[in-house]
């Protein structure tokens, strides 16, 4: 099984925050040879004023159990915004009941699997932006995809995903129609991503709706009977065919807390 990459998405404020404590006020070095001198023995300080800062030496403290297990692929740095380029999937009410069939069922085999919040398709690994790179990167994506004509795809078959560490599992629905229109995608954000030094997209990529997620590899309880089960709700559901097809019909990029949309011809 090939194992794509998803990772949890962080922001960052500015880094201008980081430079603000080291700024001198002008004539702040004259003033300074006029005064007494300092003593030579430091006084200690009062436990309850260290208390009031914790982790402020070791940078961010990142709790996992706030992020439902999971852990972050790369460190957060003041200044790095998380940044990921995918189709958005607008689920619709009939989607929403199939996938409450699919994860009843798959919990019967990993009982900690929970449903996904949104749905979307990759088009870019999660890769870290400086915050004064994201406008440009944004303008530069716009202008690789705007000749792009919207396009019909259809995700109908059940396939199990990790990431790259195996710290996180995916039931996902692939695509099986519209791969080459996802790839046309990629060739043009893969460019993008070279010009700003970033990793690209995986080689011979799975296009895909995540469904539903658990922290752990989980792939050995799902593979086999529980995959083969899971593809016969799909197929066994009323007007999957149909429900199964949607249009893409726009790129969105998400930076930290910030998203930007780019709609197809």
């Amino acid at each position: 099984m090939s194992a794509v990459l998803l990772v949890g998405y962080s922001s960052s404020g500015s880094e201008d925050e980081a430079e603000a404590g080291a700024r001198v006020r002008p004539g702040a070095e004259g003033r300074s040879r006029r005064q007494s001198p300092l003593p030579s023995q430091r006084l200690p300080v009062p436990d309850s004023v260290l208390h009031m800062f914790p982790g402020t030496e070791e940078g961010p403290m990142d709790d996992s159990a706030k992020h439902g297990g999971r852990v972050r692929t790369f460190p957060h740095e003041r200044g790095n915004w998380a940044t990921h380029v995918y189709v958005p999937y607008e689920a619709r009410e009939e989607f929403l009941d199939l996938l409450d069939a699919l994860l009843c069922h798959a919990q019967t085999y990993v009982p900690r699997l929970v449903r996904m919040e949104a749905f979307h398709l990759s088009l870019s690994q999660s890769v870290v932006l400086r915050h004064h790179w994201i406008l440009p990167f944004v303008q530069s994506l716009k202008d690789r995809v705007a000749s792009f004509q919207r396009f019909c795809f259809t995700a109908d078959r059940v396939k199990i995903y990790t990431n790259q560490e195996k710290t996180r599992t995916f039931v996902g629905l692939e695509v099986t129609s519209g791969h080459a229109h996802f790839l046309d995608l990629v060739a043009e954000v893969d460019r993008v991503m070279e010009e700003f030094d970033l990793s690209t997209f995986y080689q011979d990529p799975s296009f895909h709706i995540s469904l539903a997620w658990c922290v752990g590899d989980a792939c050995l309880q799902m593979e086999g009977p529980c995959l083969q089960e899971l593809q016969g709700i799909v197929d066994e559901f009323e007007d999957s065919e149909m429900l199964l097809r949607a249009y893409a019909e726009q790129i969105r990029c998400k930076s930290g807390n910030k998203f930007f949309s780019m709609p197809l011809k």
